[in-house]
């Protein structure tokens, strides 16, 4: 695997080129979703609209029938770059726990593109969080609030900025394949090992995460932001955290790592994979791994819900 810094910015430059490449998929759109899988036909979906620092921040509420357990702050990752709320790791993800009992408003934000860096994204991730509890109908003391990858990393960013501000904190913080860190922790040899047989287009090298993390921040002196990368962070006091690695991926790492620091720290923390996966599972409906995540993460909110 090239493993360069110019390597990892020239193959950052590429995904940038083909971001306008329209998903191949026929049947990730909502009304094929629901075609494919019936049992999520009584998932209410509404579109709504949040005032912002920066303008509207767009979200999707998603709402099983009867009353809600608990309620769900979600929001996609796309290495900041890219995703939206029409990708499956947002709209099935969405509907699926809406299925499950969850009330879900699902978060886009803007992408750090055409000059857009931090702290725009989290910006609009902390509107929505304020704004859930009303949109929601769900007490702020029973919303959870986590994403996916890059929103998994806002998600956390959010918490520092909740706890710096002594704002109530989420009941809980769902991270799956999180990246956290400015710079990749090295990996446990388990990870190393299941990664070993990956393309090098499926690898997230130093270089590539190096160009991703620049893009994000627009400056290097920006990588200690501990809003930005919450590995930098102090992390006493944080809610309970799920960490859900996929078993091969090289963002794996950082969720290793994350998982020790929030132990150490004295956090509510449970680190753990989801077998066979690869970076990005959620995004694939009906994985049995992606459902089986699902159900996992469902339970550890319930289980963390306040009666």
């Amino acid at each position: 695997m090239t493993d360069t810094a110019d390597g990892g910015a020239v193959r950052f430059l590429e995904v940038l080129e083909n971001l306008d490449a329209p998903d191949p998929r026929d049947d990730i759109d909502t009304a094929s979703l629901l075609r494919r899988f019936p049992d999520l036909a009584a998932v209410t979906v509404r579109e709504v609209g949040m005032a912002g620092p920066h303008g509207v921040v767009h979200g999707r509420i998603y709402r099983g029938p009867g009353e809600p357990r608990a309620g769900l702050v979600w929001v996609h990752g796309g290495a900041f770059i890219a995703g939206s709320l029409d990708m499956p790791e947002s709209n099935w993800v969405g509907l699926e726990f809406a299925a499950r009992g969850i009330a879900v408003l699902a978060l886009d934000y803007r992408k750090a593109l055409g000059g857009v860096q931090h702290p725009v994204l989290s910006d609009e991730v902390l509107t929505g969080w304020r704004a859930a509890a009303d949109l929601l109908g769900i007490p702020v003391e029973r919303l959870h609030l986590g994403g996916a990858s890059a929103g998994a990393n806002l998600s956390t960013g959010v918490v520092v900025r909740l706890r710096a501000a002594a704002e109530p904190l989420p009941s809980s913080l769902l991270l799956v394949y999180p990246v956290l860190h400015a710079e990749m922790p090295v990996a446990t040899p388990a990870a190393a090992a299941a990664m070993a047989g990956l393309p090098d287009a499926m690898r997230f090298s130093p270089g590539f995460m190096r160009a991703i993390n620049l893009n994000y921040v627009g400056d290097a002196a920006r990588l200690t932001d501990e809003v930005a990368f919450p590995a930098n962070a102090e992390v006493t006091g944080f809610p309970p955290t799920l960490i859900l690695n996929a078993e091969a991926d090289d963002l794996r790492a950082s969720g290793d790592a994350f998982g020790v620091q929030l132990a150490d720290a004295g956090v509510d923390v449970e680190t753990d994979l989801e077998p066979g996966t690869v970076h990005g599972y959620l995004d694939q409906p009906g994985l049995p791994a992606a459902i089986a995540s699902i159900d996992r993460l469902t339970a550890w909110m319930t289980e963390r819900t306040p009666a």
